[in-house]
């Protein structure tokens, strides 16, 4: 078995048993124990404080507080388990109250990108792996812009050597936009190759009426075409990967400033636990 097989079943289990735990206090104490409510709301919030200690671990990589995989199979099955503790806290209901309702959706926000946010960063280092290896996120840019200008040179050079200008207007009609900016974004995402398998049809439709000299540039314009492809399917992915972290953390923060604000109220209105 392998380290991260291990920690992966320790991490479930982990779950399974606290989850279990923490129903089954609540089932036995929720009506025997004063402010249990209190209880389990401290307990919530310390798990979700530890969960988001993921955070401050990554960017001090430097600190012996145990592996970044260790870290993040605990940020993952923690997160879980504070679903069961959220719902322990409410008392399986629906929040009624405003305040309670903007927690709730906050929570819910969290955990909708905390989920989308595992799935792409286990499933998209292995898309990208299978489409040309790894390509810097801030080369694409510039590597765009080389193919983009040899493509245009090709179709120019076309034109320069012989009369015929086939190859240089299929280029201005269907290339030009192609190569000067990203595109087929979310069909990427999405593992589409339609786009790209369209604008080979056409290269190929083409061809019959070209002599073997223009064939040569369009298999040149053809091969381009592929790593400009490529590259946006890189920049699609990578630009994902980075992007909901701006989304999953700001609610996450949010979750935290709005639970505190809750404990405030909620010791306000009740002179505290006693």
């Amino acid at each position: 078995m392998t380290s991260f097989t291990r920690q992966r079943w320790m991490g479930a289990l982990f779950f399974a048993a606290a989850s279990v735990l923490a129903v089954s206090a609540h089932l036995r104490y929720r009506n025997t124990v004063t402010h249990w409510y209190h209880i389990t709301g401290w307990v919530l919030l310390g798990v979700m404080l530890a969960v988001a200690g993921y955070n401050a671990r990554k960017k001090l990589p430097f600190l012996p507080l145990a592996s970044s995989e260790a870290w993040l199979q605990f940020h993952i099955y923690a997160g879980l388990l504070t679903g069961t503790l959220f719902l322990v806290h409410i008392h399986f209901r629906v929040p009624t109250g405003g305040f309670e309702g903007v927690l709730a959706w906050l929570y819910a926000l969290v955990m909708v990108s905390g989920f989308f946010g595992l799935a792409i960063t286990r499933v998209f280092p292995r898309r990208m792996t299978t489409h040309g290896g790894e390509v810097v996120f801030e080369q694409i840019p510039a590597l765009r812009h080389q193919a983009a200008s040899e493509a245009e040179a090709l179709a120019l050079a076309s034109v320069a050597a012989g009369s015929a200008t086939t190859i240089a207007d299929f280029y201005e009609k269907r290339l030009r936009a192609f190569f000067s900016a990203p595109a087929n974004y979310w069909l990427h995402l999405l593992e589409s190759r339609r786009p790209l398998n369209s604008v080979l049809d056409e290269i190929n439709d083409l061809r019959r009426y070209l002599n073997d000299a223009e064939r040569a540039t369009l298999d040149q314009l053809e091969a381009l075409a592929r790593r400009k492809d490529g590259l946006d399917y890189h920049h699609a992915l990578q630009s994902m990967l980075k992007l909901w972290l701006f989304v999953h953390l700001p609610f996450t923060y949010s979750l935290l400033l709005f639970t505190a604000a809750h404990v405030v109220i909620v010791y306000a209105f009740s002179g505290g636990a006693r």
